[in-house]
């Protein structure tokens, strides 16, 4: 359970991100930033990776490329479901994308496989 809160917060994190730094961007109120993160990772969860299969020929030919296309597809499909979530264009939604998949992959690093936060410790051994 506490994997499924940070990766939330993860997710309204680099939404919020994306609505200060990309023009166009726009979510209205806490609220809505709460159920657009839900959404995005329900949307994340399940749709992504069926639209990742079907799409796996341009994915090849574009060396990866065309995975922004699909991440910007799924943002710009969250956006459709939440009345206080705006993209203006395909280019808001492509960056906004990036911007909350980077968050995303930055706080995921710090998330285990069992989700819970790990911290490295390294300690010089002492010997000499």
């Amino acid at each position: 359970m506490t994997g499924f809160v940070i990766r939330l917060a993860l997710n309204i994190l680099g939404l919020w991100l994306a609505t200060e730094i990309v023009t166009g961007f726009e979510i209205e109120g806490t609220g809505s930033f709460i159920i657009a993160g839900l959404l995005l990772g329900i949307v994340n969860a399940i749709i992504r990776p069926i639209v990742l299969l079907l799409t796996l020929p341009f994915t090849i030919v574009t060396l990866g490329l065309f995975i922004l296309v699909v991440n910007a597809l799924m943002l710009a499909l969250v956006s459709s479901l939440v009345d206080a979530f705006r993209i203006d264009g395909f280019g808001a939604a492509l960056l906004g994308s990036i911007i909350v998949g980077l968050t995303g992959w930055i706080g995921s690093s710090f998330i285990g496989p069992r989700g819970k936060v790990e911290i490295m410790v390294v300690r010089s051994g002492g010997r000499d």
